[in-house]
């Protein structure tokens, strides 16, 4: 990371909470906040102009969601009394509690929250950019290919479909499956499975993490006739010759190049945390912004917190985890400004809402280490197993959810955990 210009050292402004990113995570955060203390000086930096609920878009690719029900204007999200900063971050320089935008100012703080979210790596397969959005080449994880996915499937009769996930960490662990049921419970519906070939290509060695839910996944790999294919990772997309390059991991360790043709290919591209995360002081060796798993303040610097997808937490990095995430964060930061005594921990929670068909959902929550976590009775809801109940909680409820709840404060189902530890500093 290239040191910050002398010149540029006298401090432009500063924020008692700045709070880098306005996705799902920084958000909430803000809004967890705000709903303690209405009056802190908080600031959310982040240079995009619409914000996406992107757990809608497998739906906008299963033909259940619009795209456009998807999407706000960042504008009538920003909590109430919480300052917009409409840039980017360049770099930290957490030893002086101070960051530099990319317009060269900088800004400083008493507490700094981390938030920006992952890096979509779509370079890091040859020749995707150019293919995606023609000849087939799709991905629900972009808001303006989620739609054409939709319409491939609805056109596709007959031939070779592929879904590629990537070697882990990714958003949403179980999204690359859930196109893959959905395409094919729509292909079944209307006769066509039969001259469709679908495979599922994961750069993986198991189908999902959590293994009480692979039964019932299972289940739906056979019901569908999927050819499901581990140690796979695509690295190259010939789009006009519908062609896909994978690497396969063989058993001894060695690697083997493959080529598959296809007629659709949902792609799930790499992902990693932000340039500017991984080349600044508060990244791990890997990266990722170095917390500790349950106070989610960073390792090194007691003044900074991170939560949501950038962080090397060992949870699933799902919009359900960021949910439960925020209020132990806006706790936590309240407890560093002497406003509260407690801390508050967080305990992995995460979620992953499987659409295994149109109609049914595989309901998977569990915390660190795979435990699960549901959180209704199984006489309820068991969500080992498909039911109408799961997709009517992912179809119905969590949208108002996350709009009308996490973003606004309201700590539905996520009241955070207090200890009685005394904070260190």
């Amino acid at each position: 990371m290239r040191p910050i210009n002398p010149a540029l050292r006298a401090v432009n402004g500063s924020h008692q909470v700045l709070i880098v990113g306005g996705g799902a995570a920084g958000i909430a955060v803000a809004a967890s906040l705000m709903s303690r203390d209405s009056h802190l000086d908080v600031a959310i930096i982040d240079p995009a102009q619409l914000h996406y609920y992107q757990p809608g878009w497998t739906l906008v690719g299963g033909g259940v969601f619009s795209a456009e029900s998807t999407v706000r204007s960042m504008a009538s999200l920003i909590p109430k009394g919480v300052t917009w900063i409409r840039n980017a971050v360049s770099q930290f320089e957490p030893d002086n509690n101070a960051l530099v935008l990319d317009d060269g100012r900088v800004l400083a703080y008493d507490q700094l929250i981390v938030c920006p979210g992952l890096k979509l790596d779509w370079a890091a397969i040859d020749g995707l950019p150019q293919a995606l959005g023609n000849n087939g080449v799709t991905s629900n994880y972009r808001y303006d290919l989620a739609p054409y996915t939709w319409q491939q499937v609805q056109q596709l009769r007959q031939g070779q479909a592929l879904f590629s996930q990537p070697p882990m960490p990714i958003k949403c662990a179980g999204a690359p499956q859930k196109a893959l049921y959905l395409s094919c419970d729509h292909w079944l519906r209307h006769g066509r499975l039969g001259a469709i070939n679908a495979s599922f290509m994961n750069a993986g060695g198991v189908l999902f993490g959590v293994a009480d839910y692979v039964p019932a996944l299972m289940e739906y790999i056979r019901k569908y006739a999927i050819d499901l294919n581990f140690g796979h990772n695509l690295v190259a997309v010939d789009g006009p010759g519908k062609r896909a390059t994978f690497v396969r991991i063989l058993a001894d360790g060695s690697q083997q190049t493959l080529e598959r043709a296809f007629d659709l290919l949902h792609v799930v591209p790499p992902q990693c945390a932000p340039d500017f995360i991984r080349h600044s002081p508060l990244a791990d060796a890997a990266g990722w912004i170095d917390v500790d798993p349950g106070s989610l303040r960073h390792t090194r610097f007691v003044n900074i917190h991170g939560l949501g997808d950038a962080t090397n937490t060992s949870n699933a990095k799902t919009a359900a985890a960021a949910r439960k995430q925020a209020p132990v964060v806006a706790n936590n930061v309240l407890v560093a400004l002497k406003r509260l005594t407690r801390l508050a921990e967080y305990d992995g929670y995460g979620s992953c809402p499987l659409t295994v068909e149109r109609g049914k959902i595989v309901l998977a929550e569990f915390t660190y280490g795979g435990k699960l976590a549901p959180s209704f009775p199984n006489w309820l809801l068991d969500g080992r197993q498909p039911t109408r109940r799961a997709w009517w909680l992912k179809e119905r409820l969590l949208p108002p959810l996350y709009w009308r709840g996490m973003l606004k404060g309201h700590e539905w189902l996520a009241q955070p955990t207090l200890t009685m530890d005394t904070p260190k500093t």
